[in-house]
């Protein structure tokens, strides 16, 4: 009887275990942003040469994230006194969004570095 019962307690947790495990193979959690490039066509010089010929300027800061619930380039491009942050499909390598940037405020609560 006792054996019985630690069967059947090990095939429930296998089979509620499995579809938990399926959604997770169905949306990977990369952890950490640099390990989505294995999902990427194209590289990041690419992604910045695209937002710096959108934007006729210079990357300042560039970046694979989330937007949206997609992975997008984020590139931060100045132009004189202009700052455009340019979102870049990582699959294709096309604009996607642009606009124009405000000013920083995240760093205005910080104590001095």
């Amino acid at each position: 009887m006792k054996f019985k019962f630690k069967y059947i307690v090990f095939v429930l947790v296998a089979a509620l275990s499995s579809p938990l495990a399926l959604s997770a193979s169905a949306a990977p959690d990369v952890g950490n942003d640099a390990l989505a490039t294995k999902t990427t066509n194209i590289t990041l010089i690419q992604a910045i040469t695209a937002a710096e010929k959108y934007a006729v300027g210079k990357a300042s800061r560039a970046e694979l994230e989330r937007h949206q619930d997609q992975w997008v380039f984020d590139v931060e491009v100045v132009s004189g006194k202009k700052v455009t942050d340019v979102k870049v499909d990582p699959k294709n390598g096309k604009v996607i969004a642009a606009t124009e940037d405000k000013v920083d405020r995240d760093d205005q609560s910080d104590k001095e570095d």
